[in-house]
């Protein structure tokens, strides 16, 4: 019988925080996976992963970072630079990092893949949730729809975001509309 193993997305540390410690907590067997193409500019994403990774080595959590690669999410998105917050831009969005994932999980052992990407108040986790389980379908691995914003999941994560100081941002991100 295989062992499970979670790989799981994440977008920031403020997002993950909540999780990453619940996770840990109950002994899951995971990684935590950075692969964000969408997020400008370049010192935004280092911050972002800096915070991330700090996180997982508080806790001896493994952490990885897949390459830095704007070019892909700005191509894909091409023409939908005006579309709102949850509209198409961020279906495709959240499928390229997502689909990602999945590729990476199936490729290096693990049982299932999910993400942080629908915790925050701002994002559909249906959304987010559909992309999931689409690139799950594409790489024929489970995408677990675990949805971490419930039974304080929220509270939580604004809770360690400001106990342990991290560094928050003020845009998803791709570039925000001046």
């Amino acid at each position: 019988m295989t062992k499970d193993r979670l790989l799981l997305l994440s977008c920031c540390a403020p997002c993950s925080v909540g999780v990453i410690r619940d996770l840990y907590e109950a002994k899951t067997d995971f990684t935590v996976l950075f692969y964000n193409p969408n997020i400008r500019p370049k010192d935004e994403y280092e911050k972002r992963k800096n915070e991330n990774k700090r996180i997982c080595d508080e806790l001896g959590v493994p952490f990885i970072e897949l390459p830095y690669d704007p070019g892909t999410w700005t191509h894909a998105t091409q023409g939908l630079e005006t579309e709102p917050e949850r509209g198409k831009r961020c279906d495709i969005c959240f499928f390229i990092r997502l689909k990602e994932a999945a590729h990476y999980a199936r490729e290096n052992g693990f049982t299932r893949f999910s993400s942080v990407l629908g915790i925050s108040r701002y994002k559909d986790f249906d959304q987010v949730c559909r992309a999931g389980l689409k690139a799950a379908e594409e790489e024929h691995i489970p995408y677990d729809t675990t949805n971490w914003r419930k039974n304080g999941g929220e509270e939580k994560r604004a809770r360690l975001t400001k106990e342990k100081g991290l560094y928050s941002q003020k845009y998803c991100g791709c570039k925000p509309r001046a």
